[in-house]
């Protein structure tokens, strides 16, 4: 009884940890998300808690300091740590990542936040905002430092579907000149499974 019982709520448990695929545009920019939830693929981690990610940013010059550069794309992997603050909708995270362009590499460190505003009449809305910084003892190449911000607000139309509106500024700062690599708003899907 015992072992059906565990069994249970190891699937139960299961259950809300969800990996996330996301697609965001606007009319210039793709990026593409992944972020793999390791409670999925290992029983010592608590589920909801650990995730390691990948993303893809192909930017266009008109949403950078320079108009008339050429962008190599923007690639990224990353781990967090995120855990609900107490018995609120709040849930705070610490993680890491290491960013690539042809000429530019850093392993920024950041804190990110999301709060649910969780209606049970209408549809609950997430919002999301993330830090990251590296400085020039972790940038690389021809980098100087890194500064990310980002704010996002999602929207559950469907279970495991949202639809979110938000805006990024990637700092890509080179150690002869300061240089915007994307500043811009964009809207997308996030799908979790």
């Amino acid at each position: 009884m015992l072992k059906k019982l565990g069994l249970l709520s190891i699937t139960t448990a299961s259950l809300f940890a969800l990996h996330t695929m996301e697609i965001n545009i606007n009319d210039k920019d793709l990026e593409l998300n992944a972020q793999f939830d390791m409670g999925q693929f290992n029983d010592a981690v608590e589920p909801d808690t650990m995730f390691v990610g990948l993303k893809f940013l192909k930017a266009d010059d008109e949403n950078s300091d320079n108009d008339n550069a050429d962008l190599d794309p923007y690639y990224e992997a990353s781990f967090l740590m995120m855990k609900e603050v107490g018995n609120s909708n709040f849930k705070l995270g610490l993680g890491g990542k290491f960013n690539y362009t042809k000429n530019y590499s850093s392993i920024p460190l950041g804190v990110e936040g999301s709060y649910v505003i969780n209606t049970r009449e209408f549809i609950p809305f997430y919002i999301n905002a993330a830090v990251y910084y590296a400085p020039s003892v972790l940038a690389f190449n021809d980098a100087d430092d890194f500064f990310e911000t980002r704010l996002s607000i999602d929207v559950e139309l469907i279970e495991n579907a949202k639809l979110t509106l938000g805006y990024r500024k990637l700092d890509t700062d080179f150690e002869n000149f300061d240089f915007t690599y994307n500043q811009s708003w964009y809207v997308g899907f996030k799908f979790s499974f």
